[in-house]
C-alpha cells in the first residue's frame, strides 16, 4: 500500500486536478505493482464520479500509451488509416471496410477485439473462416499492410499493456461507463498503433453501448479531442444501433453477408454505413476515390480475398449455419414498428454465437437472420426472423429470449435514418 496514492485518490475524490506529474507517477506505480489493487480501485471509482478534464485525460492516455510499444508504420508507402467501432448487433462493417479502403490505396491496420454479451466481435466472425488466424507479429502487420493494404488482427500484448489491467478493474468495480476511461482505454491502442488518421463509429440506440445519444456524442468529442491531442486526425460518425445492421447476426453468417457486399450486393444499410465510413476515411488520408465503385467493379473483393488469404484464411471455403434452426412467425398481420438490436444480439447470444466470459467459446455457425426491418408489412403466420444454433438446447434458449424483439403495429411508419451525425 502507497501512503502518497491515498493523498492523489483524496485530492481527485475532492474534486481537485491532478497534475501531469500525479497521474504519470500513480499508473506507473501501478503498473509496477507499488500501487494496490484497491487503491487503483478507488481512483477510478473518483475518476468516474468526478471525471477528468481535458489535460488529465491527455496525461493519462499518454501514460497508457507510454506503458508498452508503438508500432512504428512510418515506412508504408500508403497513407495509414484506421476505424474503430463502439459495437453493436450485425456489425461487420469492418469486414468490409478494411479490404475496401485498401482498394482505393490507403493500408488499414484493423485491430480487433472479441465479442462479449450481445455485441459481436471481428476476429470471432473471421476465425469461422478455416485457417484464418489473428495472432500477427508486428513485422508481419507491417509486410501485409505494405503487399495487401488491409490487416484485421487482434492487438498485439506490447500494446497499451496497461489497458488490460485497468480494462479487468473497471468490468469489476463499476467503473466501465465513464467517458473519460472509456475514452482513454481506446484511445491508447489506437494511437499506439500508429495509424496516420482514424474513423470512429459511434453507436447509439438500443443495441449499443450508448443507448442515449447525448452521452454517445460526448463520448465521440472526447475521443475526437484525444486524437488531434496526440496527432491522429480522428473525424467520428454517430450511427443508428436500434436496429440490427443488415440480415445476419452471427459469426459465419455476417462473413457470408460481407462478401455479398464486397461483390457489390448485400443488405443496403450494411453497404451505406460502409461506403459512408469508407469516404471519411479516404478524406482523412486525402486520396480521392469512390468506394461505391471499388465495391461495383469487384477490387475491394480481391482485396478482401488476399487479405484472408495473407493471414491463412482460405478465401473460397463454404461457410453454413448451424445445423439446426427455426423460424420465428408473424401471429398477426400488420406493419413492423421495431426490431429490438439488443434482443436480437442477446438471442445470438444465447444461440451461441457471444460468450459471456472472455474464455467461452463461440458456435461459427450460430446466430439470427433478421428477415424484416421497421416499415415492412407482413402478413399473419410471416416468418420474422430465421434462428440457428448447433444443438436443441441452444435453439430453445434464443427462442425464449427473441420473443418480442420485433414489434408489430397498425400504422405505417418512417424509419429513422441510418447516419445521425459527424464531429471532428
Amino acid at each position: 500500500m502507497s501512503p502518497a496514492a491515498v493523498d492523489v485518490i483524496i485530492a481527485k475524490r475532492e474534486g481537485r486536478t491532478l497534475t501531469t506529474a500525479e497521474i504519470d507517477w500513480f499508473l506507473s506505480a501501478y503498473d509496477r505493482g507499488e500501487v494496490a489493487e484497491e487503491q487503483m480501485s478507488a481512483l477510478l471509482m473518483a475518476v468516474f464520479f468526478r471525471g477528468l478534464d481535458g489535460a488529465e485525460l491527455r496525461a493519462w492516455t499518454a501514460r497508457m500509451i507510454a506503458s508498452g510499444e508503438r508500432l512504428d508504420l512510418s515506412g508504408l508507402s500508403r497513407p495509414t488509416v484506421d476505424k474503430h467501432s463502439t459495437g453493436g448487433v450485425g456489425d461487420k462493417i469492418s469486414l468490409i471496410l478494411a479490404p475496401l479502403v485498401a482498394a482505393c490505396g490507403a493500408a488499414v491496420p484493423q485491430l480487433s477485439g472479441r465479442g462479449l454479451g450481445h455485441t459481436g466481435g471481428t476476429l470471432d466472425k473471421l476465425e469461422s473462416i478455416p485457417g484464418w488466424r489473428a495472432q500477427l507479429t508486428n513485422d508481419e502487420v507491417r509486410h501485409q499492410l505494405e503487399t495487401v493494404g488491409a490487416v484485421v488482427c487482434a492487438a498485439g500484448a506490447g500494446l497499451a499493456p496497461i489497458d488490460r489491467k485497468l480494462y479487468a478493474l473497471r468490468d469489476v468495480t463499476g467503473t466501465v461507463e465513464s467517458i473519460p476511461l472509456i475514452s482513454s482505454s481506446i484511445m491508447s491502442k489506437k494511437i499506439a498503433e500508429g495509424t496516420g488518421a482514424l474513423v470512429l463509429d459511434v453507436k447509439v440506440g438500443r443495441g449499443a453501448f450508448m443507448t442515449d445519444y447525448a452521452r454517445a456524442r460526448e463520448l465521440a468529442a472526447t475521443m475526437v479531442a484525444l486524437g488531434r491531442d496526440h496527432g491522429v486526425r480522428t473525424i467520428a460518425q454517430l450511427t443508428n444501433m436500434d436496429t440490427p445492421l443488415g440480415v445476419a447476426v452471427g459469426n459465419a453468417l455476417e462473413v457470408i453477408e460481407s462478401v455479398d457486399v464486397l461483390r457489390g450486393g448485400g443488405p443496403a444499410d450494411v453497404r451505406e454505413l460502409t461506403v459512408a465510413l469508407a469516404r471519411l476515411m479516404l478524406e482523412a488520408t486525402g486520396i480521392d476515390d469512390d468506394p461505391a465503385a471499388r465495391l461495383d467493379d469487384g477490387s475491394a473483393y480481391a482485396a478482401y480475398r488476399a487479405m484472408i488469404a495473407a493471414q491463412g484464411g482460405d478465401p473460397d471455403a463454404e461457410l453454413h449455419p448451424a445445423a439446426q434452426c427455426t423460424e420465428v412467425l408473424a401471429e398477426r398481420a400488420g406493419v413492423v414498428t421495431s426490431v429490438d438490436a439488443r434482443a436480437v444480439g442477446v438471442a445470438a447470444w444465447r444461440l451461441g454465437a457471444g460468450r459471456a466470459r472472455k474464455e467461452d467459446a463461440v458456435s461459427a455457425g450460430a446466430g439470427v437472420r433478421c428477415l424484416v426491418r421497421p416499415g415492412d408489412v407482413v402478413a399473419a403466420g410471416q416468418p420474422l426472423v430465421v434462428l440457428y444454433a448447433d444443438d436443441a438446447a441452444h435453439l430453445g434458449e434464443g427462442r425464449t429470449t427473441i420473443a418480442g424483439a420485433v414489434t408489430l403495429g397498425d400504422e405505417a411508419v418512417t424509419p429513422a435514418p441510418l447516419l445521425y451525425e459527424r464531429l471532428e
